[in-house]
């Protein structure tokens, strides 16, 4: 096993494909700015990662996401490798050229869908086996399998084969899935054969258990790796069991790497997250309850399918300056909502992946004028986020 040090920003820069510049933390929070330098741009943090899990956000194009200050997005590993395949992706050029996105990529190694196919797969120290749930079909995934196919995606970043744990499992099991979690990583970085222009990012797991998330953070910490992630987390837990989770292992993240919240993209748990040193985060939510007729807003989530609009011509939200919102009425989307035209779910899509990019914006603003609280404490008040969430206004 490589051990983990601190580096210099040059170092980093000559040592890693993808790599951390820290450019602020928060005097009042402790929350922090940077960059993330990857071989497709820089991204500035902290940042809202897009999911495009068929190498596609759905109802996007990939400009439009560009064009709304996306420069990340995420794919899946699990999923292209069932369809169309690794060996196609990787005949075309690779994700980035398949799919024609300009920007950075991050994949992810499949672990949280095999994990979600509960009923299906067979956890075992060699890997998981499962059947496919779009044919039934015996598969079987490993960490050396997961990182051959993510190798021939060519994401900049690529995350290693895990097991994400339900959070109300036991200690035991949790502290097994957890300690076999590590050993897989182990096999991942060996396996791992493009370390000079994929970053492998290893996960914290641990379930609710604080000494055990203390334990996993020192033990994949210790691998020398480009970023750290931390997984098994908003997966039904109560918000603040989630953030004492992250309490606990913030002080053993490594400053000069990115530190990446996984499946996180509610405004609020976005925030609680900054707060608590993240950097990354990424969620299918904007788009999923989008096309279901819910949008984000500074005010909180609200249902534009609700008959209230029917009659409401002003746009999702005042002043803000996504397509959607610029060109089109509340009365006119919530039309479209219910006849289910597919422009009415890209408008629902684009206004709240805009939204979520126009918030972190804001945030890391106030990270820079080491006014994080002051604007946490402000979006609650306004909206109804926060309390009404299960997080309290008092970090």
């Amino acid at each position: 096993m490589m051990l983990s040090k601190d580096l210099t920003t040059q170092e980093l820069a000559e040592k890693y494909p993808v790599w951390f510049e820290l450019q602020h933390v928060c005097r009042q929070s402790g929350a922090r700015a940077g960059i993330l330098h990857t071989p497709h741009g820089d991204i500035e943090t902290p940042t809202f990662m897009p999911v495009g899990t068929q190498a596609t956000v759905k109802c996007m194009a990939p400009e439009e996401i560009w064009n709304m200050g996306s420069r990340i997005i995420l794919a899946n590993t699990y999923h292209l490798w069932m369809r169309p395949g690794e060996d196609i992706v990787q005949a075309a050029g690779g994700l980035h050229k398949f799919m024609n996105w300009k920007g950075a990529i991050l994949t992810d190694s499949g672990g949280f869908q095999v994990w979600s196919l509960s009923d299906l797969r067979h956890i075992k120290e060699e890997g998981v086996y499962f059947r496919s749930e779009l044919d039934g079909s015996a598969q079987f995934l490993s960490p050396e399998k997961a990182i051959t196919i993510e190798n021939k995606l060519g994401a900049d970043i690529i995350m290693a084969f895990d097991e994400c744990a339900p959070y109300d499992a036991d200690r035991a099991y949790i502290e097994d899935s957890m300690e076999r979690t590590a050993r897989w990583l182990e096999r991942c970085v060996k396996a791992h054969q493009n370390p000079q222009k994929q970053a492998l990012f290893g996960i914290i797991q641990g379930g609710m258990f604080a000494d055990l998330r203390v334990q996993a953070a020192k033990e994949i910490t210790a691998f020398d790796l480009p970023g750290y992630s931390i997984g098994g987390l908003s997966i039904g837990e109560p918000p603040a069991l989630m953030n004492a989770m992250l309490d606990a292992v913030r002080p053993y993240l490594p400053e000069n790497k990115p530190h990446y919240l996984m499946g996180v993209g509610t405004p609020d748990y976005i925030l609680e997250g900054t707060l608590r040193g993240i950097d990354m985060f990424d969620c299918v939510l904007p788009t999923r309850i989008g096309r279901n007729g819910s949008a984000l807003t500074w005010h909180g989530r609200e249902i534009i399918r609700d008959a209230k609009n029917a009659a409401a011509f002003e746009p999702i939200e005042v002043d803000c300056n996504c397509y959607a919102c610029k060109n089109y009425t509340r009365a006119y989307i919530r039309h479209l909502l219910k006849c289910r035209e597919i422009f009415g779910l890209r408008l629902m899509s684009w206004h709240n992946l805009q939204f979520l990019q126009n918030f972190t914006a804001k945030l890391r603003a106030a990270i820079f004028a080491d006014a994080a609280l002051d604007f946490r404490t402000e979006f609650y008040s306004n909206s109804n986020y926060g309390d009404k969430q299960g997080f309290t206004k008092n970090r």
